[in-house]
């Protein structure tokens, strides 16, 4: 595996292995662990190169959060993705990433207004940039996204089909514990007795699937199901828990047609998020754009 420190040097690179066929792209920040690896052997899977990046993003951090905390191993991750097979690895400081005197930032207006964007106001426009950037950096054919960055993979499929970057967007599953709570690097900064409580997320959210394997559809009802099992936990402070559509992230009345069933909440002083999507959208729906599902679904 090559790492790679320079945009110049990782433009280069990627257009030797884009001759060879379908290059793909893994964007990180880093402290990997097994969801990030999935990421991975889909790509290597569906493509005849790919490319990582760990980079912790500066930009999509908001006042008084953890960027300077944000878990960093690099050592650990290098080792990981020479095991996966990975071809090259970029690795590109903040310097490199915002030379002085950037000006130039990509938002996605409205959908980057919802869900994690409201609490976190300018998280996307940051997640946009750096994404854009690397868009340009690696020309890739394929980037690959987890689903449990739902709110993300909206903004980024929005992104892709407005500027028309010839990527196509791939969502992939979320991979969890034993216990089920979603992956995240954000796990190793909970307290013991902090990882006991972060449960409550995916408890909240099994609570909203047993609603809709009885057949209830109303946003509402499924909403009050996961206000009811946050409130069972004082300690708990919640961000957002949400019934919307995948796509606009705007509320859905019901989810008949497919919806995004999100959470968002502080255990401690880490914010973790969840979610599910109803039985009636897959992940693998959401490499379409809206007009797309819509056709299929006619």
């Amino acid at each position: 595996m090559e790492i790679i420190r320079t945009a110049c040097e990782m433009q280069q690179a990627c257009r030797g292995l884009k001759k060879n066929g379908i290059l793909g792209l893994v964007p990180t920040m880093g402290a990997l662990h097994d969801g990030h690896l999935s990421l991975m052997r889909r790509a290597l899977e569906e493509c005849d190169a790919v490319a990582a990046s760990i980079f912790v993003n500066p930009t999509q951090f908001v006042a008084g959060e953890d960027y300077e905390t944000y878990p960093r191993t690099f050592d650990e991750d290098r080792t990981k993705l020479e095991a996966a097979g990975i071809d090259l690895l970029f690795v590109p400081s903040a310097q490199e990433m915002y030379s002085l005197g950037t000006r130039t930032f990509v938002e996605v207006s409205e959908i980057g207004d919802r869900l994690d964007g409201a609490s976190r106001p300018g998280h996307f426009r940051g997640v946009a940039t750096v994404v854009a950037k690397l868009f340009n950096i690696v020309g890739p054919d394929r980037a690959y996204f987890g689903q449990k960055d739902a709110a993300q993979v909206a903004v980024l499929r929005a992104m892709i089909r407005d500027l028309n970057f010839p990527v196509q967007l791939v969502a992939c599953p979320i991979v969890r514990e034993k216990d089920g709570l979603a992956m995240s690097s954000r796990n190793r900064n909970l307290s013991t007795q902090d990882r006991g409580r972060a449960l409550i997320l995916h408890r909240a959210l099994e609570n909203a699937c047993d609603l809709l394997e009885a057949g209830e559809t109303q946003a509402n009802i499924l909403t009050d199901a996961l206000l009811e099992v946050f409130a069972t936990d004082e300690a708990i402070r919640l961000d957002y828990a949400a019934v919307v559509d995948p796509f606009t992230l705007l509320p859905v009345v019901d989810t008949t047609k497919g919806a995004l069933i999100a959470i968002a909440a502080w255990v401690g002083p880490t914010r973790l998020i969840d979610n599910i999507l109803t039985e009636n959208l897959t992940v693998e729906s959401l490499h379409l754009d809206r007009g797309s599902m819509e056709e299929m679904h006619a």
